[in-house]
């Protein structure tokens, strides 16, 4: 839900991604017990069979087929440790680290600077962990700034080249995910003539609907009626 927010920073995004990585990974290795006498705790309450955890794993596709697993071995490898092992896969594949962020910028990253980027992000993050004044940060842009205070980016230019990238891009994908889901909205296969000027505009208003609740009817009637010569008046109450 965090990282859903339209104003989150990267330098945020890394930081809840490290730590829900961290999170999974400590349940997976020292959880499953944990879970275990929740479910236990559960089928008390409720009256319900417990399945035996020793016993042999039955697989319901083939039921005669035997298995030469445990119902333990199964619930907690096949399935436990699985859906944990694809939530931890899922977060490396969809949330890169800031050394990512260089290689859509071969303009403003050399082949030799990418290589020495890896070393250099080591040494900045040894460096600033042993700096207090770095560890109240709230934002991307308070980092930058404490870095030029502390004339860090004299010493770790490559990682405050990152960080000013960082600052202007539109870091929060779920505004660009919205907008082509309104898209499929507006342009249905009933109005797929619609331009592409008429088309941006409907989508501006759709996405921004939130800002143009402040604006009144009066306002738009009268923009409107300004606009040209207009055989009859316009009332609010029939817009």
């Amino acid at each position: 839900m965090a990282l859903q927010q339209r104003d989150q920073d990267i330098l945020n995004a890394i930081s809840l991604v490290k730590f829900t990585k961290r999170q999974l990974q400590n349940l997976r290795d020292d959880g499953f017990d944990a879970f275990m006498e929740k479910v236990l705790s559960f089928s008390e309450k409720n009256n319900t069979e417990m399945l035996n955890m020793a016993g042999d794993f039955v697989d319901s596709r083939m039921p005669r087929k035997i298995t030469n697993k445990s119902n333990l071995h199964h619930y907690k490898v096949n399935c436990f440790y699985t859906v944990l092992d694809m939530q931890l896969q899922e977060f490396n594949d969809r949330f890169n680290e800031l050394m990512r962020l260089a290689e859509f910028y071969l303009d403003d990253f050399s082949f030799v600077e990418r290589k020495s980027l890896d070393h250099q992000l080591d040494i900045y993050h040894d460096n600033v962990q042993q700096d207090d004044i770095f560890t109240n940060l709230k934002s991307l842009g308070d980092l930058a700034q404490v870095m030029v205070e502390t004339r860090k980016h004299l010493s770790h230019p490559l990682i405050y080249r990152l960080v000013k990238l960082s600052l202007i891009l539109l870091v929060a994908a779920s505004s660009n995910e919205r907008c082509f889901s309104v898209m499929n909205i507006v342009k249905t296969t009933s109005r797929n003539r619609i331009g592409d000027q008429f088309l941006s505009d409907c989508l501006v208003c759709y996405i921004k609907i939130h800002d143009l609740e402040s604006v009144i009817n009066e306002t738009v009637i009268k923009r409107f009626q300004n606009m040209s010569e207009r055989r009859i008046h316009l009332e609010d109450e029939g817009l």
